[in-house]
């Protein structure tokens, strides 16, 4: 029988709120992309409780706890707790957060482009010199150890890093914007 495809729907519009960057955050909180996935799943599907979660997934009850509070220290998940009047225990319903959700995965983004930003600002602006077995040191240091690898004694030869260049110009942020 085939799996039934879940509609990711947002209640909150953004730019980067896409099934994919939704997804990629979850992996990233969790680091378990098979049940994090499942998860979500149910989250978007209906609120429901951490044991209706676990037995609709099959997911041991402890994994899908321990998924949920950390989507929920991030941000990504919320709950409502409900006191049963007869046993007096409380009940926590959970659901999908999609504003803070949008707000972590703009963060993301940001972040990510930032330090592509920093690492190209960093091979343009500096000339690197490299030992045979590959170490690697911007013009300063390699003065400093006046051309001579710290680590294996080796000669430091310029290395053009324009390649480099090239593909920090290329790279983007693995998150998705909506269009």
């Amino acid at each position: 029988m085939a799996k039934k495809k879940i509609e990711y729907k947002f209640d909150y519009d953004s730019k980067f709120l896409n099934e994919h960057n939704v997804k990629k955050l979850a992996y990233e909180l969790s680091h378990d992309a098979d049940n994090s996935e499942k998860i979500l799943d149910c989250l978007f599907t209906a609120e429901a409780t951490d044991e209706q979660i676990a037995e609709a997934t099959g997911i041991k009850l402890n994994v899908v706890r321990r998924i949920l509070y950390k989507f929920f220290d991030a941000g990504m998940a919320n709950y409502t707790r409900k006191k049963d009047p007869e046993t007096q225990w409380f009940t926590y319903y959970w659901r999908f957060d999609s504003r803070k959700a949008a707000q972590l995965l703009e963060k993301e983004y940001n972040q990510h482009n930032k330090e592509i930003k920093d690492s190209l600002d960093y091979e343009e602006n500096n000339m690197f010199f490299v030992c045979p077995n590959g170490c690697r040191y911007p013009f300063d240091e390699a003065a400093e150890y006046q051309f001579v690898c710290p680590r294996c004694n080796e000669k430091l030869e310029y290395k053009d890093n324009t390649d480099i260049i090239n593909d920090l110009k290329k790279l983007e942020s693995s998150y998705t914007i909506n269009e």
